[in-house]
């Protein structure tokens, strides 16, 4: 998207993107305490120390495969004897670690002091953050989640907050800093009104056409990944959902001739938003959903928001622990996603077969057996990877996609 066609919310948020980066380099240089942690480990209380800052390599790769650069950085990977199997992440961010940040967009990640990851979401992350672990001499904390088939049970609860402390505890051993409960509470207030605002943003896929695209959530979910427990994060997102507010309520809808309203499957895939967005666009088409993005501020088996009462952040951040996909059973994924076509009216569904994560897909076929013999709801299952260019083929999925558009045609006309 030109600079021209971007909305407000749009320019703010390469600005604020821009700002996070330089603000993160120029701090470490100044001797803040640096950590790296995984998307879902608990950012607010890091606020809660004076001067720390902390990167999401996760982030920072998808940041790399949107700016044309994921393939580059992981083939430097792939010629020091990491597999191509592996997910495109890892091999970005240990491609890009390997050569000092080099092509990187944003010059790299300064390096770390302390690396947090978690084993919910993806249970190669404890192995990926090890590498560098090992080849910078950096300590890893692991945060131990367990997975859920139901609700979350409160002595996993208590198990997951227990953690939490040891991770408050050993930040302060390692830095010399000490722990404000009151500047933490702050940071877990901003996160909270600002997903407020994300969701009343994601409201307004439901008006027909729809005011946004998945690809504006897909873009738009930045901030969560890189700013939580900032104002910025706040005011950010209540510009996002306010601008969108008022442009469903001048007419202006990102694809106004909408005939079919698609839900999307599984991580974005970060290379393709603008081409595959455009071209559904021609077709009358829109992917107004996505659980990708829909899981922000849940809880399992629901995309709506669980709520944060201000009284005790340590049991709503362990509660919040597994609001993403991954570590769900089939129960709750299927329970989300029969909510979310329910709720949008969903024409058809986009199961994206991720070669990259193999959490997220391994359950899909079954999802997909579901959703047609249950709901009724056509779908395609195509093959991508959410980072490597070099794993998708544009001519079999759009196949697909037009497939798919054929067959709720057929059962309209039925």
């Amino acid at each position: 998207m030109s600079e021209a066609n971007k909305t407000d919310a749009g320019r703010h948020l390469s600005k604020i993107m821009q700002n996070a980066y330089m603000d993160l380099h120029t701090r470490a240089k100044e001797g803040a305490f640096v950590v790296w942690i995984a998307i879902n480990v608990p950012a607010e209380l890091f606020y809660g120390f004076e001067n720390l800052v902390y990167a999401v390599p996760e982030s920072h790769a998808a940041m790399n495969a949107g700016k044309g650069v994921g393939a580059v950085q992981c083939e430097k990977a792939e010629r020091i004897g990491y597999s191509m199997d592996l997910c495109s992440y890892a091999r970005i961010d240990i491609g890009c670690a390997a050569d000092g940040g080099r092509d990187s967009p944003s010059f790299g990640l300064p390096k770390p002091n302390l690396l947090v990851s978690n084993n919910n979401n993806c249970s190669l992350l404890v192995k990926w953050f090890d590498v560098h672990h090992r080849e910078m001499g950096v300590p890893h904390f692991i945060i131990d989640v367990p997975f859920c088939y139901g609700p979350q049970k409160e002595k996993d609860r208590n198990y997951i907050i227990r953690q939490f402390y040891d991770l408050i505890q050993t930040i302060e051993d390692l830095s010399g800093q000490r722990f404000d409960w009151d500047k933490a509470r702050q940071a877990l207030d901003y996160t909270n009104r600002g997903i407020v605002h994300w969701k009343r943003f994601l409201s307004h896929a439901r008006h027909r056409p729809s005011g946004i695209t998945a690809f504006d959530s897909f873009v738009q979910m930045a901030p969560f990944l890189i700013m939580r427990g900032t104002p910025e994060f706040e005011a950010h997102y209540k510009l996002l959902a306010d601008e969108t507010e008022q442009r469903v309520k001048a007419g202006d809808f990102p694809v106004p001739d909408e005939r079919y309203r698609l839900f999307w499957d599984n991580i974005a895939p970060w290379h393709q938003l603008r081409d595959m967005s455009s071209n559904l666009a021609d077709s009358g088409a829109n992917i107004i959903g996505a659980t990708y993005t829909s899981c922000i501020g849940t809880v399992e088996g629901s995309f709506d928001m669980y709520p944060y009462d201000g009284r005790d952040p340590m049991r709503y951040l362990a509660r919040t622990q597994n609001c993403y996909i991954c570590p769900h059973g089939m129960g709750l994924r299927r329970r989300a996603m029969r909510q979310a076509v329910e709720t949008l009216g969903i024409d058809g569904i986009v199961f994206a077969s991720n070669r990259s994560c193999k959490p997220y897909s391994v359950t899909q076929m079954d999802q997909q057996k579901f959703m047609s013999e249950h709901l009724g709801i056509p779908s395609v299952m195509v093959d991508v990877d959410h980072a490597d260019v070099r794993k998708y083929s544009k001519e079999s999925t759009f196949t697909r996609l037009e497939a798919l558009l054929e067959m709720i045609d057929a059962k309209r006309a039925a």
